[in-house]
């Protein structure tokens, strides 16, 4: 009966288009990204550890999600594999930042991605419990643990 949440905010920009969609969002364009990581853990119970009472330090949590989220996607241009995204190479001084991924990037694919790359990235000790992608103010996609076993 131990099991404490927490939670840790980021904020990026990144621009996407949507290969054959049928609608606007097939054009190039971006959002303003809110992204909340929650674990899920035991406190530290050992009082010789610097940790104590710490589920996890939010500041190694921090450097996870920036090296494998926010780093490599802010201001970044992200396309899918089966548009001709080999044509970005040929405008560098826009398009200096891109990601050529194997899925369609939308909001709900990129959660299961982030979640497959933060999930091998924490500390045995503790779980990812959720993520919640905020496309825009009053848009977003959430991943639970819990449903994807």
């Amino acid at each position: 009966m131990r099991k404490i949440r927490i939670t840790k905010e980021f904020r990026f920009e990144m621009a996407h288009a949507l290969w054959n969609y049928d609608g606007l969002c097939k054009n190039i364009h971006g959002h303003s990204y809110i992204l909340a990581v929650t674990i899920i853990g035991e406190p530290v119970a050992d009082e010789n550890n610097p940790k104590l009472g710490m589920v996890m330090d939010f500041g190694v949590l921090k450097k996870i999600v920036n090296e494998e989220i926010v780093g490599r996607l802010d201001h970044t241009l992200v396309v899918s594999s089966k548009a001709p995204a080999e044509q970005l190479k040929s405008i560098p001084q826009m398009v200096e930042r891109y990601e050529i991924v194997d899925y369609q990037p939308t909001c709900e694919n990129l959660l299961i991605d982030f979640a497959s790359r933060l999930k091998n990235r924490l500390p045995e000790e503790v779980a990812l419990h959720s993520l919640k992608l905020n496309e825009t103010s009053n848009s977003y996609a959430q991943w639970y643990a819990a449903d994807n076993k």
